[in-house]
């Protein structure tokens, strides 16, 4: 081979080489988005720019962006970015499920809720005792004296069988003054013990009348019975927050301890348990229900009767 073919070979090869390296990489870009996103890009005569690269990478998946593309190359590109992109992030509200409700008082038919111990079946008398007196401050000594013969006798009766004959009582026992009641001579307790209507033993009669006569002696040292008594809770009713009446005690140590105070006064029938029966139906504990209507009435009117008698007194929150 000549020299001057030789030369020409290599100028026409250097050529070539020079064209090569100017053509386009068109092959580049969609070699590798095949291998990662297996879609059928279709060859375009215009290269992919960054500026629609970083446009598809923004958008959010609303369609009218796609006509920022001008070829269909860039707009299969940006379409096949898209799906890969993370999704928009929305905040969704988080539910609060650790919010403790207040027990409601009322049902569903509109009727109030009452301790589970009153049902529909129970007595009258005894559901309007529940509505109206358990639980209520009494301060009025005979009122006391009443709740406390009446609480004895739950030794032989219930409480219904004790409230349908307490106008009975009343009347045997003059209003349960006890000034009067100390004054009952032996003729009267008989006559007393032989009414039928009332169904008290001779034995349950005297111990109403010893009673009202040591009730005299606890008003001449204390003031009143109301004082006295009252004094043991330091003259503000406890409340008990109770869910289930399994939570509801017979007796505690408070009344333990009043009842043996009575005791060593004289007072007869006066156990722990019958003491914490009266305490609960002289309203010097609160043990309704906390889902009973009248959990929160007695609190409201264990504040206001006991602030009008004595001012400087709070309540007194047992949790």
């Amino acid at each position: 081979m000549s020299k001057g073919n030789v030369r020409r070979s290599l100028f026409l090869e250097k050529n070539r080489s020079i064209k090569e390296q100017e053509k386009p990489n068109q092959g580049f870009l969609s070699r590798h988005f095949k291998k990662i996103y297996p879609l059928s890009l279709q060859k375009s005569t215009s290269s992919l720019s960054l500026s629609s690269l970083s446009l598809s990478l923004s958008q959010n998946s609303n369609d009218s962006s796609l006509k920022d593309y001008i070829t269909p190359l860039d707009r299969q590109i940006a379409l096949s970015l898209r799906l890969i992109a993370p999704p928009e992030r929305r905040e969704v509200p988080v539910a609060i499920t650790n919010v403790q409700k207040q027990p409601s008082s009322e049902v569903g038919n509109g009727e109030v809720k009452r301790c589970n111990w009153v049902t529909k079946n129970s007595d009258k008398v005894y559901a309007e005792f529940h509505d109206e007196c358990w639980g209520v401050p009494v301060y009025e000594d005979n009122r006391l004296f009443e709740l406390l013969a009446m609480s004895g006798m739950l030794m032989d009766y219930n409480w219904t069988e004790i409230l349908k004959r307490k106008e009975l009582l009343r009347d045997a026992f003059s209003g349960f003054d006890s000034n009067a009641v100390a004054q009952m001579g032996e003729k009267e307790i008989t006559e007393t013990a032989s009414n039928k209507a009332l169904m008290l033993a001779e034995s349950r009669v005297r111990c109403i009348v010893d009673n009202a006569k040591c009730m005299q002696k606890v008003v001449r040292q204390f003031g009143s019975f109301s004082s006295y008594i009252w004094g043991f809770v330091n003259h503000q009713p406890m409340i008990i927050r109770c869910r289930y009446p399994k939570s509801v005690p017979l007796r505690t140590p408070k009344s333990e301890a009043i009842s043996r105070d009575l005791i060593k006064r004289g007072f007869r029938l006066v156990g722990p348990v019958i003491v914490y029966s009266f305490m609960q139906a002289a309203g010097m504990t609160n043990d309704h229900l906390i889902h009973c209507f009248r959990y929160r009435e007695c609190l409201s009117l264990a504040q206001t009767q006991y602030m009008d008698a004595v001012p400087d007194i709070n309540i007194n929150l047992l949790y």
